[in-house]
């Protein structure tokens, strides 16, 4: 028990895992046992068939220390393997252990190697990827081996059968030579003419006749000689190119068959291609393709780079080419792949079964063919699918027809058990399945402080049950913990008190999915609530990316003392108020808090200034709880011996701050939160900060309910000025139009000018429109208070127009949209803008995985750097020049927060020493300052082989302190990148696919 308890620990103590090409020998030493039947179980008993998939002889006994047959059982006969049934008595975990082997009749590749881009085997072999595929499956052959002797041999062999076809044909037309002159001199014989003159005549007919044919018979002859000595300069050229690993088409292979079967060897399918990578020396390989890689350029460099990588990658694994095609196919353990029966007495089986199972009968079938001696034809494409068959259960996502259940849905093969989201590495490995969590919607929890959530009693009871459990046992309500679970049904007030004290100061985790930065998983202490839902303080949301619209949000329970303490110390949402990206404050009170305060500080400009002046803070309060003084009316006060005019809605806002941002004077809407809430980070502690987000959300909730601000489509006042801005555009597109009809101008100009026209209508009219607005206008003060999403963009395509559109290809469609939301759009208009807003959530859905999966690229890459020493002691500086080709940051922001690598002065007077950090008083100095160039210390620079040290890491913005060691921000960076990328795709949402402003 010892031994297989250490075996077991073994096997799961490893740090990492990387996916190799096995021997042969090697799947040999793993296998227990051929497995030559394709049968699963046996169907009348329910026990493994012999021989087959799930056979105990070659996998191990399905009941614990018990054979096939019952001869041997318990565990006094551990490793007796048994002489009637052949099963070894040991344990049934064997069976998630134990491997088997197929031989394969054929050889077959290995679809990783010889698909996918690049094609690992096309590289290494110089084959395109295209030819080699139709190799292995029988459609091509290929030259295996030459033997340039032989060859010679038959070259020689074929020259001099010219020479004596040459030789045989020049006899030929000499004897038909020959033979014409002799016709002619027997007919010139052979008639009897008198005459001398017709003599002659009849003679140098016949000459002639003569002449002609032995001109037609040189012709004959030469055109025969051009055809023979062709015919074998192109035979001889084609054997001459004939080498190893060269692909012939069926054609030429029988075309040239019977000069090939005398030099070379000439097959297909997966043998030829392991006939040919066992002759590869990969050393000796190496060595060439560096030679070659000296003197070489462009394309070709590029892929002598690539063969050189998979040449090296293959000898760095001690892997041999040849293993890349599968002799001997191993079979996974039953416990991996299982059979279970359902309640109709049917069988589900793991899909790998069915893909085993192929490959068996059709191993099975071509060995039968292979005793009978079948006709090559029939052999041959046997093979081919075989070789189908291992694709489908190694990579069924490579074959173009892959096996598919009755369902027509693909069976999943071995590689879709591990890649992808949820393959084994990243579903099991990575993401764990946890314990004690739960998991519903979420909805505003208003009066909950900062730090705490509100949890449903009936999910915590869940969550801590064992906690609950314990603490009855404690106090005696039960016995023991069978009767304790029982009592805890009853959910009696015992119970409820319990928990409340089990919960007590007792963090839990909640995330939102998806979690893209490390304010996506944060710890609350629980408050128990009535009701299923979970209540999440409204400030934290931005962090999560959360709304109320029906978002879900999983609780976890933290369960050692070091993950409670490191939920408290770090993770507490209290203690993460800045965002990890660029250290603004993200847990702000935003949408109708926002309002609140911004109701609560702006002045109703309709009241006159009250008359009398005020004596103090409470006086003013005094006299609007007696009504003398109304909220938003100007009052003097006496505030500091100094008297000013404030409003007593400025008054109450200012008894919540801390005294060192008193007395806040203007008007505070969205914008005015954040810089309060970020110089009391600056200014105060995290604790008094804390305080003043919750206490303004408290003001904000309550006076954005006093304000009763709500919205109406007539709030959208559309102005009496719209008709003349819109003519006036329409007049000066009609004399556009009418020039490119004369061409006068070209088809480009003319887009780029109405876009033009029209782009300065809507901009005329969005500034109508708002300036028309008062001042009292819900609409206005919901935007002016930046309580919502909506902008003047908005509002502008509600009482103004809708603009120009983006098209479906994402270019500007040259026609815009006239009409408003509050007049309504026609038809036409309706389908314009339809299109464009469709483009808009088409990219939201297909860009949300792409920025998805550049976070995790990201990640990739910088996993590794962490923080890992004080000072590296850098000799290289990094320049920062206060000259920008485009502004995006003040001076002072870009190297806020940076260690420098010498010393600062202005004015002559030392700001910052070397090795000092730029804080943000010293920041506000030098933008004010005429400093052009600053020398900083950078990650860049940074001397350090592993990681980035503190000084040239600088300040973690998350904490405004010096980054700590072991900080991992390798992913901050990553994730501070990734982000706001995933956020960007998902509010194209909001604007309807307008032309704007980005």
């Amino acid at each position: 028990m010892n031994q297989t308890t250490e075996k077991t620990n073994r096997l799961r103590d490893f740090s990492a895992l990387r996916i190799s090409v096995a021997s042969p020998d090697k799947i040999m030493n793993w296998s227990f046992g051929e497995v030559v039947k394709p049968e699963t179980i046996n169907y009348r008993t329910f026990r493994p068939e012999k021989d087959g998939l799930f056979d105990e002889r070659i996998f191990g006994p399905t009941k614990d220390f018990e054979c096939y047959c019952g001869k041997y059982k318990r565990i006094r006969f551990k490793g007796v393997v048994c002489d009637k049934c052949g099963v070894e008595v040991t344990r049934k975990a064997v069976r998630r252990e134990r491997m088997g082997h197929i031989k394969l009749s054929a050889p077959v590749a290995h679809a990783w190697y010889f698909r996918g881009v690049p094609s690992k085997l096309g590289l290494l072999l110089d084959i395109s990827p295209r030819l080699l595929e139709s190799v292995i499956y029988f459609s091509r052959f290929m030259v295996v081996s030459v033997d340039y002797a032989d060859r010679a041999k038959v070259i020689g062999n074929l020259e001099r059968e010219e020479d004596e076809k040459l030789k045989a044909l020049k006899a030929q037309y000499d004897s038909l030579e020959k033979e014409e002159k002799t016709a002619a001199k027997t007919q010139l014989t052979d008639m009897k003419i008198k005459g001398k003159d017709q003599k002659q005549l009849i003679e140098e007919e016949v000459q002639l006749r003569s002449r002609k044919k032995l001109i037609e018979l040189n012709e004959k002859y030469l055109a025969q000689v051009s055809e023979i000595q062709l015919a074998s300069k192109e035979l001889i050229g084609k054997l001459e190119k004939v080498e190893e690993r060269l692909v012939l088409s069926e054609e030429e292979y029988f075309t040239y068959y019977e000069y090939l079967e005398q030099f070379a060897n000439v097959t297909m399918g997966a043998e030829a291609v392991r006939d040919v990578l066992k002759e590869i020396d990969l050393a000796a390989m190496s060595k060439d393709l560096r030679s070659e890689l000296t003197g070489s350029s462009g394309q070709k460099r590029i892929k002598i780079i690539k063969r050189l990588g998979v040449v090296e990658a293959l000898r760095a694994g001690s892997v041999r080419p040849e293993w890349l095609i599968l002799t001997t196919l191993p079979v996974i353990p039953p416990d991996l792949r299982p059979m279970v029966q359902l309640e109709g007495g049917r069988f589900a089986t793991s899909d790998l079964n069915d893909l085993y199972r192929a490959v068996i009968n059709r191993n099975n079938r071509l060995k039968r063919l292979l005793d009978m001696g079948a006709p090559e034809i029939i052999v041959r494409n046997e093979k081919r699918m075989l070789q189908e068959a291992v694709d489908a259960l190694i990579d069924s996502g490579k074959v173009q027809r892959y096996r598919v259940r009755r369902g027509k849905q693909p069976l999943k093969s071995l590689t879709d058990m591990l890649k992808g989201k949820q393959g084994r590495f990243r579903q099991n490995l990575l993401g764990k399945r946890v314990d004690y969590s739960g998991r519903s919607v979420i909805v505003a929890g208003p009066t909950m402080r900062m730090y705490e959530t509100g949890l449903p009693k009936e999910m915590a009871l869940e969550l801590f049950k064992p906690f609950v459990i314990r603490e009855l046992l404690l106090e005696g309500h039960a016995p023991n913990p069978k009767s304790a679970r029982y009592y805890l049904e009853g959910r009696t007030r015992e119970v409820w008190d319990a928990l409340e004290r089990v919960v007590k100061n007792y963090p839990v985790l909640l995330n939102r999915a998806p979690t893209l930065h490390r304010l996506g998983i944060v710890a609350f202490y629980p408050k128990l609530i009535e009701g299923n839902a979970i209540q999440l303080h409204p400030c934290v949301c931005a962090g999560f990316n959360a709304d109320f619209d029906g978002d879900q949000m999983s609780v976890h329970v933290p369960i050692s003392h070091m993950a409670k303490h490191e939920a408290t110390e770090l993770m507490l949402s209290s203690k993460n108020l800045l965002k990890p990206a660029d250290g603004e404050p993200i847990a702000i009170p935003t949408k109708e808090m926002a309002l609140g305060t911004f109701y609560l500080t702006s002045v109703d400009e309709e009241m006159p200034m009250f008359s009398s002046i005020l004596a103090d803070e409470q006086d003013a309060l005094r006299a609007y709880e007696l009504g003398s003084v109304k909220l938003r009316q100007l009052v003097r006060v006496r505030l500091n011996s100094e008297i000013i005019e404030t409003t007593v809605g400025r008054i109450i806002f200012n008894q919540v701050l801390p005294e060192s941002l008193r007395f806040h004077n203007e008007i505070v809407e969205k914008k005015g939160i954040k810089k309060l809430i970020n110089a009391s980070m600056t200014r105060e502690s995290e604790d008094t900060t804390v305080d003043l987000i919750d206490s303004i959300k408290d003001l904000g909730f309550k006076y954005s309910t006093k304000s009763g601000v709500s919205v109406s489509i007539f709030d959208n006042v559309v102005s009496v000025k719209r008709p003349e801005v819109l003519k006036d555009a329409e007049k000066k597109a009609i004399e556009i139009s009418n020039n490119f009809k004369r061409g006068l101008i070209t088809k480009r100009e003319k887009s780029s000018l109405l876009q033009g026209i029209w782009t300065k209508a809507t901009h005329d009219l969005d500034i109508i429109t708002w300036e028309e607005l008062e001042e009292t206008n819900d609409v206005k003060i919901i935007v002016n208070a930046g309580a919502s999403r909506a902008t003047r963009e908005q509002v502008k395509q509600l009482g103004g127009m809708k603009g120009l559109v983006y098209d479906l290809t994402g270019n500007i469609a040259e026609l815009p949209i006239k009409s408003n939301f509050r007049g309504g759009l026609s038809g036409i208009e309706y389908f314009t803008g339809a299109r464009a807003a469709r483009k808009s959530l088409a990219d939201t859905a297909l860009k949300t995985a792409d920025s998805g999966y550049l976070t995790r690229k990201l990640v990739d890459v910088a996993q590794e750097l962490l923080i890992v020493g004080e000072d590296c002691g850098a000799s290289i500086a990094i320049p920062i020049e206060r000259k920008q080709k485009v502004a995006l940051a003040s001076y002072g922001d870009r190297v806020y927060g940076r260690v420098v690598a010498k010393d600062i002065k202005i004015d002559g007077k030392t700001l910052v020493k070397k090795g000092g950090l730029i804080t943000r008083e010293i920041a506000d100095q030098i933008d004010t300052s005429d400093l052009t160039v600053i020398e900083i210390r950078s990650p860049l620079t940074c001397e350090n082989n592993v990681g980035i040290c503190r000084k040239c890491y600088g300040l973690d913005v998350a904490s405004r302190l010096m980054a700590e060691i072991g900080s991992p921000i390798g992913v901050i960076a990553a994730q501070s990148i990734g982000e706001p990328g995933t956020q960007l795709t998902l509010r194209t949402f909001h604007t309807g696919g307008i032309v704007g402003k980005d």
